[in-house]
């Protein structure tokens, strides 16, 4: 396991220290993530993202997708089973779980479907108006006009 010593970026920064928590979050967490389900992260457009997890065996009922903290959690948990199974072999995992996936600032989920065993989570970064970047206008005149007509009016 890596040990990082973020303190010189506290020292050097202001208001990024939910990046460094980010990077430890990230660091502490590399061994101990579980494996089960798989998943897919893919980019479907310029600002747009899909989370597909497999979760055959599991109905839209027992699935819960929530966001929380910054923080996209997909958990499962399979409804106690009435009638006593005999199985030969049991190969699809139907445990619950709990999975999480950190957000970034202005993402946003836009819905969540499930098909076919696979649970497909839309994902949407909107980036406000104030953050994108803007034209600044140039105006024609020069600054030395502007102080001449003062001059003129006094």
């Amino acid at each position: 396991m890596r040990n990082f010593d973020m303190s010189p970026l506290y020292r050097a920064t202001v208001g990024f220290d939910r990046i460094a928590d980010l990077l430890d979050r990230v660091v502490a967490t590399d061994v101990a993530q579980p494996t089960y389900p798989p998943y897919n992260i893919e980019k479907t457009d310029e600002n747009a993202y899909r989370i597909s997890i497999a979760v055959a065996g599991f109905t839209a009922d027992e699935l819960t997708v929530e966001v929380r903290d910054g923080a996209l959690i997909v958990a499962a948990k399979k409804a106690t089973e009435e009638e006593k199974r005999t199985y030969l072999h049991r190969g699809i995992a139907t445990r619950a779980f709990e999975r999480r996936f950190a957000l970034a600032d202005h993402v946003r989920v836009s819905g969540a479907t499930h098909a076919d065993g696979m649970l497909h989570i839309d994902l949407v970064r909107e980036v406000p108006e104030a953050l994108k970047p803007r034209r600044i206008a140039i105006d024609a005149r020069g600054a030395r006009e502007t102080v001449d007509a003062k001059a003129i009016e006094a």
